[in-house]
């Protein structure tokens, strides 16, 4: 029988999403610590349910896109709290809960003198997604100062230490996006920051904002705010336009097959990565395809549902758009741009 002092039922979803997806849950509840998500846990599997006892668990709901209800339990992670969990000589260990809002986490360290993550400034989302997504922005990735995590395991109840290597980091990428993916329930990530800055301006857009404000002397601060100023020019805030951030992967290629590109089309953006491999810019092939011949993606809209007209990465809900409507807009771009370049774009966000 299910504990209505514990759970919740039919709740919209739609404060708890970014794109602002109007879905709903079976049942909802949120936890602020591992004892409150073990009783409910373990409360949950003596409820009846069509869907095979399903579990979501959400953080900032920024990096996922509702295309239907949520036929089960949706967990929503309020973990908080941000300790000094060591240091040495070069670095200091903050350890931060899960449930923490991952710009504010930046903040903190801002304010504190730890660097290493101010080029992920104004990020949405929560601590926890950033290992589970490697995010990463300007030239740094979480795997750069990524420590180690703590998760719960759901089908054992134990606690479970995750060092690096045990997260496989990829572009975009980690365990608990393949291989451990819905197994676990990540409540809190440690990092490594520096005691002494090490500064990544080497991204053109950083180092213009820089020269704009005629900011000689770089810190962590000023690069912070370089970041947020230039996210802030070109993103829609999810607060005014229902959005996940770049909602595509940039896909990678090989320096032989980017020669060939760049022969038929010279103005193609791509950046070397190593291993013979190079990074295109997904953004500006999606601005050279489009609905129809002579019409770009960027700026595009179908009903609720569109392209941003600043950053063609990103795909936005004006209001009333469904999931599907979203999802069916990201296939048709995938699709024009596999046409005009036969290269493969991935969906970042995760689609329920």
């Amino acid at each position: 029988m299910l504990n209505k002092m514990m759970f919740q039922e039919d709740i919209p979803l739609k404060a708890f999403n970014t794109f602002g997806i109007d879905v709903m849950a079976r049942y909802f509840a949120s936890f602020n610590n591992i004892g409150s998500l073990q009783e409910m846990l373990q409360a949950y599997r003596h409820v009846k349910t069509g869907s095979n006892h399903l579990l979501l668990v959400l953080g900032g709901g920024s990096n996922i896109l509702f295309t239907k209800d949520v036929d089960g339990l949706v967990l929503k992670n309020e973990i908080s709290g941000i300790e000094k969990a060591g240091e040495d000589d070069d670095f200091v260990y903050l350890k931060a809960g899960a449930g923490e809002n991952w710009h504010q986490f930046v903040l903190y360290c801002l304010e504190h003198d730890y660097a290493g993550v101010e080029n992920l400034a104004l990020i949405p989302g929560s601590v926890g997604a950033s290992p589970m997504q490697n995010i990463g922005a300007y030239g740094i990735e979480i795997k750069d100062v990524f420590h180690s995590l703590e998760a719960y395991e759901i089908s054992t109840g134990n606690m479970v230490t995750f060092s690096k290597s045990d997260c496989a980091f990829g572009y975009r990428e980690s365990v608990f996006k393949n291989k451990c993916k819905g197994e676990y329930i990540i409540t809190s990530v440690t990092y490594r920051l520096n005691k002494i800055p090490v500064y990544n301006t080497s991204y053109g857009a950083i180092e213009a904002e820089l020269n704009k404000y005629n900011i000689s002397s770089v810190s962590i601060q000023s690069i912070a705010r370089a970041v947020i100023n230039i996210r802030s020019s070109k993103l829609p805030d999810p607060a005014v336009i229902g959005n996940a951030g770049s909602f595509f992967k940039n896909p990678e290629i090989s320096e032989s097959r980017f020669e060939v590109l760049k022969k038929r089309f010279p103005g193609i953006v791509g950046y070397q990565i190593g291993n013979g491999m190079v990074k295109l810019a997904a953004g500006w092939l999606i601005e050279q395809c489009g609905p129809v011949a002579g019409k770009s993606w960027k700026g595009y809209r179908n009903g609720d549902a569109g392209c941003h007209e600043k950053q063609a990465l990103v795909l936005v809900n004006y209001g009333k758009a469904t999931g599907t409507d979203i999802f069916n807009l990201s296939t048709a771009i995938l699709e024009s741009v596999f046409d005009k370049f036969s290269v493969k774009l991935e969906r970042e966000v995760n689609v329920f």
